[in-house]
């Protein structure tokens, strides 16, 4: 007999994949830029705010499924790391500085636009702000009294307003949809993945993924895995290449799980915090441009790959964006992992300086 709750969990599950796969496939023949991502989080959010079929009343994104996935990118990221990134060791102060800087300047400058556009309350503008620590901004939120509703809207709107108006913006720039085939064969090589590959890359993955969580690593789905598949291929223990069809896999994943994210969500209270969520990423997509160009300008690292490292999205999420674009993806999710970081530091001494606590 069927363990009813279990198979309930999978077949609602593999109803939103699906969903997320039409629009993924919608979204590649319209030349949309990260199209299974993009394409996966519309569809899932169409589902949830303009049908919300009965079979959805009592579900939620599996939380494991989405973590495997991001465990898989964490090894995939790992296996990019090179003697070109070892070399810029010496660059990195600069880029860990700069990080410092727009950690500090982005979150003094949310809280002013949720405080004086948005109208919100000193703790709810404060924690809305962060530029990362989601988890920790919506706990220490609700524990500091703020709206957690706001806070979590658009803590998750950064997020989603990140990865979908930095690919936009982006294939305007360049004139081609990025996170296109060619881009995805450009971090993927032309090596095809056996099977002993692929369980290579799963085993990596969830050993790393344990050992982060047993050593309290920040954004420990990626960051296990991406240093132990670090090591293991600078040692040459492995070799492994990053197949297309996962990349596109996760980013179809990682889009539905952000897209069922608007289940539940009032709709007048989410036409608020879109709108705030714009001007909010707006600003710091700019902040991130300029210290992006001083810092190319300082250390030769190229102004691509530093923004996207300097964009606020979610870890995982902008290491897909880095690996779809063959962007250094060790060195941005390395600065994503870091700002991560950096940010519930930030966010734990202002809050005490504040009195937000």
């Amino acid at each position: 007999m069927h363990d009813l709750p279990t198979f309930r969990l999978v077949w609602q599950t593999a109803a939103m994949i699906a969903f997320g796969a039409l629009g993924g496939f919608v979204a590649t023949l319209a030349h949309v830029p990260m199209p299974w991502m993009l394409g996966g989080l519309l569809s899932s959010a169409l589902v949830i705010l303009l049908w919300a079929p009965p079979f959805l009343k009592d579900y939620d994104f599996p939380l494991p499924f989405r973590t495997g996935f991001v465990a898989l990118i964490g090894v995939m990221i790992g296996t990019q790391v090179t003697a070109d990134l070892l070399a810029m060791a010496g660059q990195l102060p600069w880029t860990m500085g700069g990080l410092v800087v727009f950690v500090i300047c982005a979150h003094l400058g949310n809280t002013l636009i949720f405080r004086r556009l948005g109208g919100y309350d000193r703790a709810t503008a404060f924690y809305s702000g962060t530029p990362g620590g989601l988890m920790e901004s919506i706990v220490m939120g609700e524990g500091a009294g703020a709206d957690i509703r706001i806070l979590t809207a658009q803590q998750f709107l950064r997020i989603i307003v990140v990865i979908t108006l930095l690919p936009l913006g982006l294939s305007l720039w360049m004139g081609t949809p990025v996170g296109s085939a060619a881009g995805l064969r450009a971090a993927s090589g032309h090596v095809p993945v056996t099977p002993q590959a692929l369980v290579l890359i799963c085993l990596a993955a969830g050993l790393g993924l344990w050992l982060a969580r047993l050593i309290r690593l920040p954004a420990a789905q990626l960051s296990g895995p991406m240093i132990l598949a670090a090591l293991a291929t600078t040692t040459g223990v492995l070799d492994l290449h990053l197949p297309i069809w996962l990349i596109a896999a996760a980013q179809l994943v990682i889009g539905v799980s952000l897209g069922m994210r608007f289940k539940g969500t009032n709709l007048p209270l989410l036409r608020r915090c879109t709108w705030l969520a714009l001007v909010s990423v707006v600003y710091m997509l700019i902040l991130g441009g300029v210290l992006s160009a001083i810092l190319w300008q300082i250390t030769g690292i190229e102004w691509l790959h530093l923004l996207i490292s300097f964009s606020p999205g979610g870890v995982a999420e902008m290491s897909v964006v880095a690996l779809s674009l063959a962007a250094n993806p060790a060195l941005v999710g390395l600065h994503h992992v870091v700002r991560i970081l950096m940010t519930v530091v930030e966010l734990s001494v202002m809050a005490r300086l504040l009195g937000m606590r």
